[in-house]
């Protein structure tokens, strides 16, 4: 199976809307690729075309990392949808691996993702807590991190906040 990727282009919406819903089973991811793309919080927004047809979508938005008063920026991979006919055929992966290499060559240091622990770390993505860094609502065995620059996790450790947009899921 052929599949393109793309950054997002202007009338992809409705289609990355559909594609959220059916693979959660809820449009609240999609809502939050609305709320991000609304408030220009969308740093990075990827699609995976078969046959002309959305069936995978990966979004980016900035997070930071809190410590004593000291910010460290960074980009947080959320949310991801494959298609639901399309799932387990690889199409994720290669979304993951094209925008961590956009991310990368966009100056960003590090990506996060709050995720499923046996899918993560195949991509490249070690436990947060390794370099001290958790989320503000816990779930840290499943906070992933992954430097996208020689040293871009260096210093980096706290307290991990997303944009309030995500805050629906």
């Amino acid at each position: 199976m052929h599949v393109e990727i793309r950054r997002e282009d202007s009338g992809d919406e409705a289609a990355i809307h559909a594609l959220h819903a059916a693979a959660f089973g809820t449009d609240a991811e999609a809502r939050c690729v609305e709320a991000l793309r609304a408030g220009g919080a969308l740093t990075l927004s990827l699609v995976s075309l078969s046959d002309g047809e959305v069936v995978g979508h990966i979004a980016f938005s900035p997070v930071v990392v809190e410590a004593g008063g000291r910010l460290a920026r960074g980009i947080g991979l959320a949310p991801m949808a494959v298609a639901p006919g399309r799932q387990r055929r690889g199409i994720g992966g290669r979304l993951i691996a094209a925008g961590l290499a956009a991310s990368s060559a966009e100056g960003h240091g590090f990506c996060v993702v709050l995720g499923h622990p046996g899918y993560y770390p195949r991509h490249g993505f070690v436990p947060a807590r390794a370099h001290g860094i958790r989320w503000e609502r816990g779930h840290d065995e499943a906070l992933f991190v992954q430097a996208l620059a020689p040293d871009g996790l260096a210093g980096v450790s706290g307290i991990l906040r997303y944009r309030p947009e995500l805050d629906a899921v």
